[in-house]
């Protein structure tokens, strides 16, 4: 897949790994445009990045979809990457008898069926593309669950089966091409509550994105997300131990 001379667009572009993928892919020539639900945040972020379009949108909501579906097709018809990073998590113990089900429904809402919606939604215009890409931001989690993240955990394992599905699906009928950018732990803003200040820098995620085009390594797994791999293959129970000490 080309680095350079894309029309990408990248959901929750506004700040942690999506400004970091929307600096990079900006800076190797790309026409970048990043949304989020904050207008203040949308704006801060691009007024850092020269030449960044900034659209407000919140991936959950379907009439955002279906107007930033005719946005884009308007003013971006070369629109050809799709990266969806937009993300929602709680740390939650599920032996609490209390917000389960409302937790587990916006992660699931967020991280999984409203990736399906926009990229149903942008399908047809990618498919207008000589090269196009769609990118998915699972997580280590969706290898080997943390008990603390259950229920987001869940959602990224979705999101890892569906990935695999679509790659498959596109692959006999366009010029598609699906990644999953699988992340460990990384110190953004957006991991505080879980101890992000111990993660990757976001730099490194969207470095590996990067290269992974340049390579057409469709699973990409970051740091740490290479090893619990490894040890999900060879050492499953070791893998659940390692992800909840």
């Amino acid at each position: 897949m080309k680095t350079t001379q894309n029309t990408v667009l990248i959901t929750g572009g506004s700040a942690g790994i999506g400004f970091e993928i929307a600096k990079q892919f900006a800076a190797k020539g790309n026409a970048v445009i990043i949304t989020g639900r904050d207008q203040d945040r949308l704006n801060r972020a691009a007024a850092q990045i020269p030449g960044v379009t900034a659209i407000p949108f919140d991936v959950t909501k379907g009439d955002n979809v279906d107007q930033l579906a005719k946005t884009l097709a308007a003013k971006f018809p070369n629109l050809n990457v799709v990266v969806n990073n937009a993300g929602r998590a709680f740390v939650h113990s599920l032996s609490d008898d209390y917000g389960t089900f409302e937790k587990a429904s916006e992660e699931m809402l967020t991280n999984y069926l409203s990736v399906i919606r926009l990229n149903e939604a942008l399908l047809p215009l990618l498919k207008k593309q000589d090269e196009a890409a769609i990118v998915n931001v699972t997580s280590i989690v969706a290898f080997a669950p943390n008990h603390k993240l259950s229920t987001y955990g869940a959602s990224k394992a979705a999101l890892h089966s569906y990935s695999q599905s679509l790659r498959l699906a596109l692959a006999k009928s366009s010029n598609i091409k699906v990644f999953e950018l699988m992340p460990p732990l990384v110190n953004t803003e957006f991991s505080t509550e879980i101890g992000g200040e111990r993660g990757i820098p976001p730099s490194e995620v969207a470095s590996d994105l990067v290269s992974a085009f340049e390579e057409d390594r469709y699973e990409v797994h970051v740091g740490a997300t290479a090893h619990i791999y490894t040890l999900t293959r060879t050492a499953p129970e070791e893998a659940l131990l390692t992800m909840n000490p």
